[in-house]
């Protein structure tokens, strides 16, 4: 099939949960081409021939309002510099979607750090942050913290693209660890790399995936993965794919972070 005839279908959901009072998540849908970026909907389709997509999640973190403050930094400093770094990609210049998710994540880091370190309010501020850029053929993704990116290619099968930047995540992937055991382990929420949050270097994991019509990509925070194990995350994605469901899920199945997704499909006209 001629990638033009692809196109993407998305919807997005956020909620502070049943314990906390403020969402210190953020998400985020844009489209973007020469002209520059818009804001997306909640829920919508569109062609992939004349723009690429961008969808992020974010989860802050620090003391008092930062953490909520930290996680929309995120995604404003996103919406700001994905534009001029589309017309440099437009216009042929020599940079890869490497070198612009890595600019991307650094610039945030250091305005997460700047910030962190002139006002006392914002002491320890930081986020995660796992974002998909869609162009045609193609899905690049930029990833540090805990929030995840899953996989669900046309083919079958589920996978988790990105690496939880935790020490119990480290143990999961070297099988000392099961997911049960990860769930309930006293440190599965403390960070090893976050965006600001006094880390001196940023890091990112970037990656790629070709696309098909079919292939299917949800990006969630930890409220949703706290609530959900990953066969019921899988099966409520399969049964209901929106990211309403995803949300209301999780909460059902005893999350009780703020809990924020976005599922992507990938389809073809």
């Amino acid at each position: 099939m001629e990638i033009d005839f692809l196109s993407v279908g998305w919807s997005g959901r956020t909620d502070r949960g049943p314990v906390r009072k403020n969402n210190e998540d953020a998400f985020l849908g844009l489209a973007v081409d020469a002209q520059g970026a818009r804001f997306l909907g909640s829920m919508g389709d569109a062609s992939l021939a004349e723009s690429d997509y961008l969808f992020a999640v974010s989860d802050g973190m620090g003391g008092a309002q930062a953490g909520e403050f930290a996680s929309r930094i995120a995604v404003d400093k996103i919406t700001r510099m994905i534009p001029p770094l589309f017309k440099q990609r437009a216009a042929g210049l020599a940079t890869g979607f490497g070198d612009v998710l890595e600019e991307l994540y650094a610039e945030i880091h250091a305005a997460l750090c700047y910030l962190g370190d002139s006002y006392e309010e914002c002491s320890g501020m930081g986020a995660t942050l796992s974002l998909c850029w869609i162009t045609p053929g193609w899905l690049f993704f930029g990833h540090i913290g805990d929030s995840r990116i899953y996989y669900l290619p046309a083919s079958g099968g589920f996978q988790q693209l990105t690496h939880d930047d935790t020490h119990v995540g480290w143990l999961v992937r070297q099988g000392t660890l099961n997911e049960r055991q990860a769930k309930t382990h006293p440190r599965r929420n403390v960070l090893q790399k976050a965006l600001g949050a006094g880390h001196q270097f940023v890091s990112p994991q970037v990656g790629s995936v070709g696309l098909v019509p079919g292939d299917r990509f949800v990006l969630v925070t930890d409220g949703i993965t706290d609530g959900l194990y990953e066969d019921a995350l899988r099966e409520a994605v399969e049964s209901s794919p929106t990211a309403d469901s995803l949300v209301r899920a999780a909460l059902a199945g005893g999350g009780q972070d703020n809990a924020t997704a976005v599922v992507v499909a990938i389809n073809g006209h």
